[in-house]
């Protein structure tokens, strides 16, 4: 078996080439290939440098940067429209009139105080049943109705715990007026 200790012992007792000859790669041996213009192909013997691969890691990494999600380009039936939608309502719903008065609890929202008491996910389930069951019978086919249900949805997933443990609110809310 070679390792490191049986290649040691070879250079030590002066047979390391004898045992170990280098290899000739003119006969067939390594990379045979012809130079094709691929990256993995650097001949450090031409004044390149051994960080080769770490220089082309950097040339590439900004595209990694500042990840935006991609955009379907064959959206059929109004998704990016509908996202840019979702995305206005939920961004609405944290200046919305269900928070607090006091400084303390002005950012303080409904669903806060279902979290502290753990039944935030129950709180969401109910709600989306209640929005979907009157999406069409109270203001006809309203598409806020749809909104809070999308909105409940993703909520949902927060506190069941689809991405991560759910945070936990720390204001006391038990002096909430």
């Amino acid at each position: 078996m070679v390792n490191a200790w049986s290649l040691a012992w070879e250079v030590l007792n002066g047979t390391m080439d004898k045992n170990y000859p280098i290899i000739n790669t003119n006969v067939g041996a390594g990379n045979t290939a012809e130079n094709d213009g691929l990256d993995y192909e650097v001949d450090l013997y031409d004044g390149a440098s051994s960080d080769y691969l770490a220089d082309i890691d950097d040339q590439y990494a900004h595209h990694f940067m500042d990840y935006e999600p991609k955009r379907a380009h064959y959206y059929k039936y109004h998704e990016e429209e509908i996202l840019k939608d979702i995305e206005e309502y939920v961004s609405s719903t944290y200046q919305g009139h269900y928070t607090g008065t006091k400084h303390e609890f002005r950012k303080v929202q409904t669903i806060d105080l279902m979290a502290a008491r753990d039944i935030a996910a129950q709180f969401c389930q109910a709600n989306i049943l209640k929005y979907g069951s009157r999406y069409g019978s109270k203001n006809g086919r309203n598409k806020t109705d749809l909104m809070k249900v999308i909105h409940y949805a993703m909520l949902l997933l927060h506190f069941d715990g689809h991405y991560g443990e759910p945070s936990k609110p720390s204001n006391d809310f038990d002096q909430m007026p």
